[in-house]
């Protein structure tokens, strides 16, 4: 098979433009597509060419697979990267570039498909071994079958869409109130349909306070599949992660062979061939089970790619263009501890809600083992039309005791003005004595919520800032400091 010449980045942000450099390392052209929301963005910026489309919103535009096939064909691409999001699991998307002799960097349509079911990927799962969280094996029809399973099964329970993701389409039911049962039902079916457009729930019991680990597998075509070793993404809101790391601090040598097996026993029954992760929920005790299979990137992958020294977009062009996997299993090493944060433009006292605004000044730090995967550069305006990840900051220490000291100076050192950022949020995270102690989960964030509030400030605190203030007012009023202009002006002033 020919090698890849130009790459066409179906996807925008942080990881267009991470695409973009390795595509460049390469030595391949890299072309992007953008919404003119996105024009002047850093991805735009850094392709070495950029095509224009449409549609009745930016992100519709970015999953018309017409606007795709259109841009390849103008462009000369002869290979599509996804990233993550928009077209990425799109099992008809990979079948029209594949009709249009497009190499799809991804994995084969047949297992984007069978791993986007979440009904049909738990019972593959099942038949590959692989330990599946007890639940029914089924559609559930409506409220009442969903609170007659989940009397068999014992509470609590969790109703999950079947073709849902990012934390979208789940309820806890904690009992059998007929009326809980009934709302979180409707609920869920109705957020399924507005979210994926297939209403589908199923039903599994709830694993209280758990971890959430997931396997990083790599796949060529052929038939080789190994393991990147393990992330710990525990550190949630709303279902969706806000801090990662590799490895993770509960899972030992066993558990990490045990789970890394079962990862590469459901790529190969699937006949997997890209980078792909498999998620698992881990209980207190160590047991885990299978919560599902993404068939793309992740967001977190770079702190796998820290800890193992891969560029795991590189692998995945390379085995688009048929190469086999230039290592085994026993050639992998892990080394030292990674992090990832996920710089937000939201409020975390406000609920985490979304900010918007222009980003006057970004100063990310230049520190050691820190790297930076960023969407957005000094003056760029952020909107509320795509998600409000910003950037990745990522370190990587020795020990996970000097990658959390990292991370918490990086934090500190990262200037962010414009618009409000999760920035102290995180730091205060990292500080917490129970993160530093590795005891993560779920529930975390909810859990230490009182904890993790924004101090009160102390009394020098409070000092500095009536300080700065009164110099403040003493330099605008002093004709000797102030500009003319401004001097004038200060008559009108009161304290």
């Amino acid at each position: 098979m020919p090698a890849i010449n130009t790459v066409l980045i179906a996807n925008r942000g942080e990881i267009a433009a991470r695409i973009i450099r390795t595509c460049r390392r390469l030595g391949k052209r890299a072309v992007i597509v953008y919404h003119e929301a996105d024009q002047d963005s850093l991805a735009v910026r850094l392709a070495d060419e950029a095509y224009c489309i449409d549609g009745p919103t930016p992100v519709a535009a970015y999953l018309s697979i017409d606007n795709i096939l259109a841009a390849c064909r103008a462009t000369g691409a002869d290979a599509v990267h996804p990233g993550f999001g928009f077209l990425s699991e799109n099992a008809d998307f990979a079948r029209a570039l594949d009709a249009a002799g497009i190499r799809f960097i991804g994995p084969g349509a047949d297992a984007i498909e069978a791993m986007g079911d979440k009904i049909r990927s738990k019972r593959l799962a099942t038949q590959a071994g692989v330990n599946t969280i007890p639940g029914y094996d089924g559609e559930i029809r409506d409220a009442g079958h969903a609170l007659d399973v989940a009397t068999e099964i014992g509470f609590p329970v969790i109703l999950k869409a079947s073709a849902g993701g990012g934390g979208k389409g789940m309820r806890v039911i904690h009992d059998a109130d007929p009326a809980a049962c009934r709302a979180a039902f409707e609920r869920t079916t109705s957020e399924a349909q507005a979210a994926f457009g297939d209403a589908r729930v199923f039903l599994e019991k709830y694993i209280e306070r758990p971890r959430h680990i997931e396997i990083q597998v790599l796949g060529d075509r052929h038939g080789n599949i190994v393991y990147l070793g393990e992330r710990e993404c525990s550190i949630q809101r709303r279902h969706q992660k806000v801090i990662e790391e590799a490895p993770s601090p509960f899972v030992d040598a066993p558990l990490r062979q045990a789970m890394g097996a079962q990862a590469v026993a459901l790529a190969k029954a699937v006949g997997y061939a890209s980078a792909g992760t498999v998620e698992f929920v881990v209980d207190p005790s160590g047991a885990f089970y299978f919560l599902e299979m993404n068939t793309r990137i992740q967001v977190e992958h770079p702190v796998t790619e820290m800890i193992t020294g891969l560029d795991i977009v590189a692998e995945q062009i390379r085995i688009a263009e048929d190469d086999p996997l230039g290592f085994g299993q026993d050639e992998i090493r892990l080394t030292g501890h990674a992090i990832e944060c996920r710089l937000c433009a939201e409020d975390a006292e406000r609920d985490f809600m979304p900010a918007t605004g222009k980003l006057r000044l970004f100063r990310p730090p230049e520190a050691d083992g820190f790297r930076l995967d960023a969407g957005v550069q000094e003056g760029d305006t952020v909107t509320s039309a795509f998600d409000p990840m910003l950037a990745k900051l990522i370190v990587r220490g020795a020990t996970r005791a000097e990658a959390i000291e990292r991370m918490r100076a990086v934090l500190e050192q990262t200037v962010a003005l414009g618009v409000t950022t999760n920035a102290a949020y995180l730091e205060r995270v990292l500080a917490h004595p129970e993160f530093v102690a590795g005891n993560t989960y779920t529930s975390f964030l909810e859990e230490h919520r009182p904890a993790l509030q924004v101090p009160a400030p102390t009394r020098e605190q409070v000092a500095v800032v009536l300080a700065a203030a009164l110099l403040t007012n003493r330099t605008l009023t002093d004709s000797r400091f102030a500009p003319p202009a401004v001097h004038g002006a200060m008559h009108a002033w009161r304290n």
